[in-house]
């Protein structure tokens, strides 16, 4: 799957209403974007794709990510068949090892030895008689050992919680080949205090996870940036915030740094809303890159 240009990742593609989420799919894909990407914290995650796939033509469907520790093996490559079977060759599966509070909390299993674990599914679904093909899935890697098994087991890396620099370490490390398919979170507001408090209520969820901890550290900031909901300059580089020219401007840095595909996530003071209008605005900056 050559996948390029820019998409957008939703959870209100996901959770929201199922009809709206294939109403504003089929719109997304008339100003296209293309690809549009949905997260996994359990459930239905299938009907939620094929939703998606229903209401598109063209449009690449892909999953930011797939909890491995959510879905057998058999299951996920047997939905992908059946799904690509229905819809044809344009759905791609991003894998991931989530995150201890939630798997200790939600699950029977106790995270542990991610990078083995994923190691693991990955030897799972090649042992299946018609196994999810490596050109259908990529990892969501954010240190160099995941990467490294993303090269040699995947298409390529679907880092969440991204950076241009993060993007340019992704892509020295795998290469040429690989596809390296950042997440951007933005706000399209020009008012800073406005959007940086939009930033700060996303991203309290995930500085206080060692995975995105660890991964932040890595690419120059220091633990006092961690520290009560990020700094002004952690927040504004992990969500870029601005008019549509801000905006583009970061994809562009994400390209320019070896991305082949961007997906940006619009956030707004509801998590879980399709903002439709924000989308529509964007289409002509980010679209035609």
């Amino acid at each position: 799957m050559q996948l390029t240009g820019t998409g957008l990742w939703s959870a209100g593609l996901r959770y929201g209403d199922k009809a709206e989420a294939a109403e504003a799919a089929a719109e997304l894909e008339d100003l296209g974007y293309s690809a549009l990407w949905v997260p996994d914290v359990g459930g239905n995650l299938f009907a939620a794709l094929e939703n998606l796939l229903a209401a598109t033509r063209r449009t690449v469907i892909a999953t930011g990510i797939l909890n491995i520790w959510m879905h057998e093996p058999a299951e996920t490559a047997e939905r992908h068949r059946a799904l690509e079977t229905a819809h044809g060759a344009r759905l791609l599966f991003g894998l991931g090892v989530s995150h201890a509070p939630l798997i200790d909390s939600t699950t029977a299993e106790t995270y542990a030895r991610p990078l083995a674990k994923m190691r693991q599914y990955l030897d799972d679904l090649d042992a299946l008689p018609d196994p999810l093909p490596v050109g259908s899935r990529v990892l969501a890697a954010l240190g160099p050992k995941m990467r490294e098994l993303a090269g040699n087991r995947s298409a390529g890396v679907h880092p969440y919680l991204g950076t241009p620099a993060l993007t340019r370490i992704s892509r020295e490390e795998l290469g040429p080949g690989p596809l390296v398919a950042p997440e951007q979170a933005a706000v399209l507001s020009t008012d800073v205090d406005h959007a940086r408090r939009v930033a700060r209520d996303h991203l309290s969820r995930y500085l206080v996870l060692p995975n995105y901890a660890r991964s932040i550290v890595r690419v120059g900031f220091d633990e006092a940036d961690l520290a009560d909901g990020g700094s002004d300059r952690l927040v504004d580089t992990l969500v870029v915030h601005g008019d549509e020219a801000a905006i583009a401007g970061r994809v562009a840095e994400h390209r320019e740094a070896g991305a082949d595909h961007v997906c940006v996530q619009v956030l707004s003071d509801d998590p879980v809303a399709l903002p439709r209008e924000e989308w529509r605005r964007l289409a002509p900056a980010l679209v035609a890159g």
